[in-house]
């Protein structure tokens, strides 16, 4: 039904629009008691054998939402009312900004995919600090928090930036991400190079201490898949060396290779996400697993179209994976149709929980 929809309705609007039609449309029924209610037991079934630790959280289950969809905290409780495991908002900017010109967000259908140049467009730290303090829950959800690096603040000056950020949005998040792979913000994938991410994550991890007095907000990276092997592995051992709770692997890539859409939307700049990120955020995922093990926390995210496909992140190494590009395509029924599937493969898989197939196929394919 929503795949009919989506193709005689949403494919014949501008892609942000439909995206805020969507959005206006999630949040309203969340306000609504009885129908937030009837809408989260049909769409948020829980597998008690699903549950998982990760973090030093405890969620439903391995599958949330990627940064990006709910960029200013505003629809929380109408997400989890769909499903996923956990939220992760964002990314926000120390300062409130506006994002690029419009038009900024295509669709490629026949690719199953996504190109965005948002610029990351949000209401800034402070009243994003405003709305988390302000929420009252509805559904008990894990919510990070991704904040990225103010467009006007020069490459120099980020790590006040990041600060600023964590001094206002630590205490309000279940984990903290600082995403330095955005290709949309100008320079701001330089800081993934490990001489300008090793002071940043540890600007960022003192500020999140010196805020947050109670208890450890836990601390992520988001690479990019178009980072070569041997930076991969080099952040993988930064990672570890910091002392860091997790990466998340991996962010939208400037690569455009086997695309089948139109050269006029394959030829717009920006980062491309969906189904032709599959392969390379599994390859980048499995070499982190391969140089961490499970001394540090992988999220797996890019091109999860399906429960195979978060099982396969799984298998390589994710203890968590998240989803976006697909839920456009797939519909409010996206979330529940991962937890059945993944509850399933579960049962016929030789592991008796979860925990024992995060990094099973990496595992043996070592031996």
């Amino acid at each position: 039904m929503y795949k009919l929809f989506f193709r005689l309705f949403f494919t014949r609007m501008d892609p942000e629009q439909a995206h805020y039609l969507a959005f206006r449309w999630i949040r309203l029924a969340a306000r609504i008691p009885v129908l937030r209610t009837f809408l989260a037991a049909a769409l948020a079934p829980r597998f008690k054998e699903l549950r998982t630790e990760a973090l030093g959280l405890r969620m439903h289950g391995p599958f949330g939402l990627a940064a990006g969809f709910d960029k200013n905290a505003v629809a929380i409780d109408g997400m989890a009312m769909l499903g996923f495991d956990h939220v992760e908002i964002g990314t926000v900017t120390g300062e409130p900004q506006p994002g690029n010109p419009k038009k900024r967000l295509f669709r490629l259908v026949a690719d199953r995919a996504l190109i965005n140049r948002m610029g990351f467009n949000n209401d800034g730290s402070a009243a994003v600090a405003e709305r988390l303090h302000a929420r009252v829950p509805v559904f008990r959800t894990v919510v990070g928090v991704n904040i990225g690096k103010t467009k006007v603040v020069p490459e120099a000056e980020a790590a006040a930036d990041y600060v600023k950020s964590t001094e206002r949005l630590a205490r309000h998040a279940d984990y903290l991400v600082v995403n330095v792979s955005s290709p949309n913000t100008p320079g701001l994938r330089n800081l993934q190079a490990t001489e300008s991410l090793r002071p940043l994550l540890t600007a960022v991890r003192e500020a999140a201490d010196r805020t947050v007095t109670d208890r450890r907000v836990p601390l992520l990276v988001k690479i990019a898949p178009d980072l070569a092997d041997e930076d991969v592995d080099a952040v993988a051992d930064l990672a570890v060396e910091l002392g860091l709770d997790g990466i998340i692997a991996t962010n939208t890539t400037i690569a455009r290779e086997g695309l089948k859409s139109p050269a006029h939307l394959t030829g717009e700049t920006g980062g491309l996400s969906g189904a032709p990120l599959k392969k390379r955020s599994l390859e980048v995922l499995r070499r982190l697993y391969a140089r961490v093990g499970d001394r540090i926390t992988l999220v797996g995210v890019g091109g999860i179209e399906n429960a195979e496909d978060a099982w396969q992140r799984i298998l390589a190494g994710a203890t968590l994976v998240q989803g976006y590009s697909a839920f456009i395509y797939e519909g409010p029924f996206y979330a529940r149709a991962i937890h059945k599937g993944l509850a399933a493969r579960l049962k016929a898989s030789p592991y008796a929980t979860l925990a024992e197939a995060v990094g099973a196929d990496t595992r043996k394919a070592a031996v």
